[in-house]
Formats: structure tokens, C-alpha cells, sequence
């Protein structure tokens, strides 16, 4: 089984991140690959971290279609 983590930020040479089951633990940025930023999700595979480019997307449409409805007025 695969882990997914979401990237919160980044602090000196630990990335913050969120587990699945809403723990947040820091990851070196040594295991990481090069291009992760925050907001992505990150897998953790038997080959080391990978990120998961379907679900990253998937979450920053979510979190600009959430945006603009709140700039709209509406409620979620």
C-alpha cells in the first residue's frame, strides 16, 4: 500500500506536510524529488517519494473552484 502526504510548506531543509489521516510530520527535502513545491501530493512508493500530478491537479482546481465561489458570496 501507498502513502499519500500533501505538502504545507517548507521550513530550512524539511518539508511540512500532512498525512493522510491528518498528522503532520516534516520530511527532508534530500528525499523529495527536485520540483516538489507546496500543495503537492506527494506517494511515498518502495522507490522513495514520487509526486502524484492526477491528484495534485485535481486538489488546486478544487481549491480555486472553492475560492471563487467564496469571492462570489456563496457558501459552501
Amino acid at each position: 500500500m501507498t502513502e499519500k502526504f500533501i505538502i504545507d510548506r517548507f521550513e530550512q531543509d524539511f518539508a511540512v506536510v500532512e498525512r493522510e489521516n491528518g498528522e503532520i510530520i516534516d520530511i527532508s527535502v534530500m528525499y523529495l524529488p527536485e520540483n516538489v513545491k507546496a500543495g503537492d501530493v506527494i506517494i511515498l512508493t518502495e522507490n522513495g517519494y514520487i509526486i502524484d500530478e492526477k491528484t495534485t491537479a485535481e486538489r488546486r482546481k478544487s481549491n480555486v473552484d472553492r475560492l471563487k465561489k467564496i469571492l462570489k458570496g456563496g457558501a459552501e
